[in-house]
């Protein structure tokens, strides 16, 4: 690199500036980025699978057509030979480990009262279909495919379907068709960006709607997600991705270093941020970037994406103002490196919280057994990590005896005379007149 970068922005605490925890957006860029997608939603709602093939070939210089537009049986065998067998490996691994989670989760949902002749239990049914949204581009995200397609398959989801953008030879990444196919997924179609989104909610000549869309993005596939959320039901905001660690002068700077530089190697708009108690850390940390970033492989998007959204903040020996910060911060990832993590990690909020130092987001995203597709934006503070509870509908069952329903008759009656519906309460009368 030619020029030394300036890296992250560095704050005291008690002297930010009032934006500085808004996202990547402003204002105007935002108005923006909502009427772009806008336009993108209604042309494929309005024109099916010629807008699709339009933007393939804007966005992605491919050239497709009506029936190239999903991915050929053959085309998924063919990605085989284009892998490695411990390529395959470590994805059957992958899925091997997010499987025992999300089943543990999903045994344990279950749920069933009896209370005085009364039975209330839940019961879960899984969603008809779902489409999974594989990001693309420089990178693969085969991980993103067990994250997805395989929790709904697990959950029982009778359609699943996966688009992901190609490259500009109309090849969809071949680590993703072979994950698909290792979790059991053959309809596949090589879309990417709002437009996929689009497609997904409402449908085009060759692909059919689906009930649900889930999975990570750009801020157009974002943007796209929530758009067409009054139609179709999403998971959540999901992506562009972020990291915060809290640290306290126990942490070790070079291990921070190295993680907010992973995370900016997702792309340019990442956001890989610190809050610490330390001065010293900061500034060692703020060394260790210097010495590692400019060298680094993909060190041009990782200065980029670390000088435009990259932030410390020092809050001098005073936690709880660390937390007030981080927990407004609501960050998708939360590293906690404290002398007391366990302690202070039930004070925080965030999409997913990674405890000591032997826990780093590359865990969650390959190895844990923990979903990587989580809430971004601040949207940790009410939404939770993507889970085979997802995929499901619950529907809620009662059944009552009629010793049951005489105990609790006064009560009815009381509640809806208060809330003036006497019908109600002659509705459970009756059940005792001869």
């Amino acid at each position: 690199m030619q020029n030394q970068p300036t890296l992250i922005r560095q704050w005291n605490a008690n002297q930010l500036p009032p934006d500085w925890f808004s996202r990547q957006q402003t204002n105007q860029n935002q108005a923006e980025l909502q009427t772009t997608v806008k336009t993108i939603i209604d042309r494929v709602r309005a024109e099916g699978d010629q807008a699709l093939i339009e933007y393939a070939q804007k966005f992605d210089k491919a050239t497709l057509t009506p029936s190239t537009l999903r991915v050929s049986s053959q085309e998924i065998k063919e990605a085989y030979q284009q892998v490695t067998k411990q390529q395959i490996n470590a994805i059957e691994f992958m899925k091997q480990r997010v499987s025992i989670f999300q089943k543990q989760l999903l045994n344990q949902t279950e749920v069933q009262v009896f209370n005085e002749g009364i039975m209330v239990k839940t019961l879960l049914q899984p969603l008809q279909s779902v489409g999974c949204y594989i990001p693309g581009g420089q990178a693969a995200y085969p991980s993103t495919v067990i994250m997805t397609a395989l929790v709904a398959k697990l959950a029982g989801v009778e359609r699943i379907v996966i688009c992901s953008p190609s490259d500009a030879e109309g090849t969809v990444n071949p680590l993703v068709l072979v994950a698909a196919d290792i979790c059991g997924i053959n309809e596949i179609y090589r879309i990417g960006g709002a437009q996929a989104i689009a497609a997904l909610a409402y449908g085009t000549q060759t692909i059919a709607p689906v009930r649900k869309i889930v999975g990570p993005g750009s801020k157009y596939v974002t943007a796209a997600k929530v758009q067409v959320s009054q139609d179709t039901a999403i998971d959540m905001p999901a992506g562009p991705s972020e990291v915060l660690i809290i640290a306290d002068q126990y942490a070790d700077p070079r291990l921070i270093a190295y993680d907010l530089i992973s995370q900016a190697e997702h792309g340019t708009d990442s956001i890989s941020a610190l809050i610490t108690t330390s001065p010293k850390l900061a500034q060692d940390v703020q060394n260790w970037i210097t010495q590692i970033a400019t060298t680094a492989p993909r060190a041009e998007k990782i200065l980029e994406s670390l000088t435009k959204y990259g932030f410390i903040i020092v809050c001098t020996d005073d936690i709880d103002q660390a937390v007030k910060l981080t927990n407004q911060f609501a960050a998708e990832h939360l590293e906690v490196l404290t002398n007391n993590a366990q302690t202070l990690a039930k004070q925080l909020i965030a999409g997913l919280i990674l405890i000591g130092p032997y826990s780093p987001v590359p865990l969650s995203d390959y190895a844990s057994g923990t979903n990587h597709v989580l809430p971004t934006g601040g949207f940790a503070q009410s939404f939770s990590v993507l889970s085979v509870i997802d995929f499901m509908r619950r529907v809620s069952i009662a059944e009552c005896s009629k010793e049951g329903l005489e105990k609790v008759r006064t009560n009815v009656k009381i509640l809806t005379d208060t809330e003036n519906l006497p019908n109600h309460s002659k509705a459970i009368e009756a059940r005792f007149q001869q």
